[in-house]
């Protein structure tokens, strides 16, 4: 089913690509890297892939930002699946960094639990989004550089 998912979102290109990058960056466990590296490697241009992927990677962020800003816990551990423990330990962290934190929203796991603690104990939106923002185009400049897409 996965892998249908991917070639789905492949196929339709920068949609596919935007998708695919939202839904890494919020709710489901997916990787948006595959999908870019697969529209890549058929010959889409990088800086769009890079915009397309930035853009939905922080939507989904904010997103869960939003969940988290909510201040509902049952909601965040239901939709978003970040387990209450996960979450005081996301508050620890945001508590003692701050919106800095927002720069490892892309790793897998820590960075739902970051980004849903960053709008549970309400830091700065813009100071977040920038955060989010800044981590997931470094994360995708690096993937795109490692396979010598960017020159």
């Amino acid at each position: 089913m996965l892998n249908e998912l991917v070639q789905l979102l492949i196929g339709i290109g920068l949609p596919g690509m935007f998708l695919a990058a939202f839904l890494a960056g919020s709710v489901a466990p997916f990787s948006s890297e595959v999908v870019m590296v697969g529209l890549a490697a058929l010959g889409v241009a990088p800086v769009p892939l890079l915009v397309w992927g930035t853009i939905g990677n922080t939507l989904g962020s904010v997103f869960n930002y939003y969940i988290g800003s909510l201040g509902k816990t049952e909601w965040i551990t239901r939709y978003l699946h970040v387990k209450p423990d996960k979450l005081e330990r996301g508050i620890a962290m945001v508590y003692s960094h701050g919106a800095w934190c927002g720069l490892l929203a892309f790793l897998p796991v820590l960075g739902s639990m970051v980004s849903v603690a960053m709008g549970y104990m309400r830091v700065s939106w813009w100071r977040s989004t920038l955060a989010f923002l800044t981590g997931k185009l470094v994360r995708y400049i690096v993937l795109m550089a490692s396979f010598g897409w960017l020159s």
